[in-house]
């Protein structure tokens, strides 16, 4: 009961941090390249990468969903990302970005089940 507790608590701190991430990537996402920051010396797919990989771990850790829910609703968000990018100066949509997510969205799954019996054998 109490480890429910504990899980609940943590949960809304993860809702919140999934959705600061969520509109965070999205606004670097959509924002003219020229403006966007520069983050480290990561590539465009390498950010992606990333940023899948963390927005799954979050989505995971902030709701009770399925992993195959949780890669769909990424998958299609990574989709809309880049339809929005078609309608932003200097921004094109790539199907390699896509694909980047795809990969990091996978990893960031296995991350969390690997977390998860890991966390789930010492309780």
């Amino acid at each position: 009961m109490i480890h429910n507790l504990k899980q609940n608590k943590y949960r809304s701190v993860f809702r919140v941090l999934f959705w600061i991430a969520l509109i965070f990537s999205y606004i670097l996402a959509i924002v003219p390249q020229e403006v966007a920051p520069q983050i480290g010396s990561l590539s465009d797919k390498g950010l992606h990468f990333l940023a899948f990989c963390v927005l799954v771990l979050l989505l995971k850790s902030a709701y009770v969903i399925k992993w195959f829910q949780a890669f769909i609703v990424l998958i299609v968000y990574g989709v809309f990302i880049e339809i929005s990018q078609l309608f932003t100066v200097n921004r094109s949509a790539e199907v390699l970005d896509v694909v980047a997510d795809i990969i990091g969205i996978g990893l960031g799954l296995l991350i969390y089940f690997f977390l998860f019996k890991l966390t789930d054998a010492h309780c």
